[in-house]
């Protein structure tokens, strides 16, 4: 093998003089003879590739680096410094292969990559296998639906307690994300009696049915010690846990119309009253006393102020957890007082209502 000052000197030159085919093809045979003698090398050899292959990578497209990255990616004796440069490569066409299936990344590109890059890299590193908790802490904070749903089915990624809370959490607006989450063997019991705690019946009946027979049974003694706490209740004014979601969800543009309205079908007047609340900048518990009051017109007012459509309106004032409930020729008021009513006549009261430590018309 030539000295390493010899190689890195002509292949700077030509890196330097020679045209982006020549670079390629210079890229290409370089690599041919890696994957071709590389089993045999020893670390000092292998640093000599890396090296080359780090110049010459820096120098050619998109696409030639993509070629790289697909070659190299299940490569055991991959070179390291390339292997870390191509993982944390801005195109995901580049990154992909490397992130989802190279053994050499290091946790410590993958948590850089993580925290660095978007949602097609974080997607790619929930593919992978034995994942640890490090990186999936990142993933449950910065990814959207479709990474965290692809995180769940990942069998061997490892979860930190703060990494289950935030699944469950993320769970708690995305029925699919629920069973998913409720599937995993190695769920704890805390987690799996809060995530069926929040779960539809529906819900419940379709994860009973698709566990396997040991977590079978384990659903069914939590889904029991539930119902046998007739007595449990969240404290009266405890809306920590519903102000994590909805402040979860808006991070990740989820705090939609469509979510608040789901949210007052599902019966959790709690988020809704974060998500309002959140929303408008007011305190929960202020938001809480609207929904739970007797008149329905002043609920109109912090939905307006929120910018909500009238569906959502519509469902929380259908389901408010109130007797009796609206009846159809006061809601057709309601829809035509929530067309009149201005956002920042909506928004002037709420602000006399936090000034005065009280909700008036």
């Amino acid at each position: 093998m030539m000295p390493k000052h010899s190689v890195i000197s002509e292949l700077e030159e030509a890196v330097r003089s020679g045209s982006s085919a020549k670079r390629v093809k210079t890229l290409r045979q370089v690599t041919n003879l890696f994957l071709h003698d590389g089993a045999r090398l020893n670390d000092d050899q292998i640093k000599v590739f890396d090296d080359v292959l780090c110049l010459l990578v820096s120098r050619v497209e998109m696409r030639a680096r993509a070629e790289l990255g697909k070659r190299l990616a299940p490569v055991e004796f991959a070179p390291n410094e390339i292997i870390q440069r191509l993982a944390r490569d801005e195109e995901i066409g580049v990154a992909g292969q490397v992130l989802t299936n190279s053994k050499r990344v290091t946790t410590t590109t993958l948590v850089e990559v993580a925290c660095s890059r978007g949602q097609d890299h974080l997607f790619a590193i929930s593919n992978r296998i034995n994942l640890p908790a490090a990186v999936t802490d990142v993933i449950v904070g910065r990814g959207e639906k479709r990474v965290i749903r692809n995180l769940a089915i990942n069998t061997t990624a490892q979860f930190s307690d703060t990494g289950y809370a935030g699944m469950v959490a993320h769970a708690e607006a995305d029925d699919e994300l629920t069973e998913i989450m409720g599937l995993r063997i190695d769920l704890p019991i805390k987690f799996l009696r809060d995530l069926l705690r929040r779960a539809t019946d529906a819900v419940r009946a379709r994860l009973t049915a698709a566990a396997p027979p040991q977590l079978q049974d384990e659903i069914r003694r939590v889904l029991k010690a539930i119902a046998d706490m007739s007595t449990y209740s969240i404290p009266e004014n405890d809306y920590t846990r519903a102000e994590e979601i909805v402040k979860r969800m808006r991070g990740l543009n989820e705090l939609t119309d469509k979510a608040i309205a789901s949210f007052a079908e599902t019966n959790r007047f709690n988020e809704v009253a974060a998500a309002l609340a959140l929303l408008n900048n007011v305190p929960t518990d202020m938001m809480a006393k609207v929904i739970d009051g007797p008149r329905n017109d002043l609920v109109l007012i912090p939905c307006k102020s929120a910018g909500l459509n009238w569906l959502a309106v519509e469902s929380i004032l259908h389901n408010r957890p109130v007797k009796p409930q609206i009846e159809e020729e006061t809601l057709k008021v309601a829809w035509k007082d929530y067309g009149k009513l201005s956002p920042e006549t909506a928004r002037r009261t709420l602000h006399f209502w936090q000034l005065h430590d009280k909700i008036v018309k």
